[in-house]
């Protein structure tokens, strides 16, 4: 396994980690970074991922205070090691 391979691989974990507290009924994570490659926070070894993750706490929220649910359990990875999140949302 690569080195980078294995960075990605820690991070991602990091990130399912952080994100079970919001007990979700369906949670992917994709690193991105190879799409980013030269970009600021690519070139510093920072991380691009994309969620996917729907959760009953989500019931009741418009998307800004679902993506606010993500970001407070993740806001001290970003922006290192994570320099960038896409996050899609659903309440189920």
């Amino acid at each position: 396994m690569s080195t980078t391979h294995s960075i990605a691989t820690e991070r991602a974990a990091l990130l399912r980690e952080r994100l079970q507290a919001l007990d979700p009924t369906l949670l992917e994570i994709m690193d991105e970074s190879h799409l980013h490659a030269g970009h600021a926070g690519a070139r510093d070894g920072a991380s691009h991922f994309r969620v996917i993750i729907a959760t009953p706490q989500f019931a009741g929220l418009g998307p800004l205070a679902r993506h606010r649910l993500v970001y407070d359990r993740v806001q001290d990875l970003i922006p290192h090691p994570i320099h960038a999140l896409a996050i899609e949302t659903s309440k189920t």
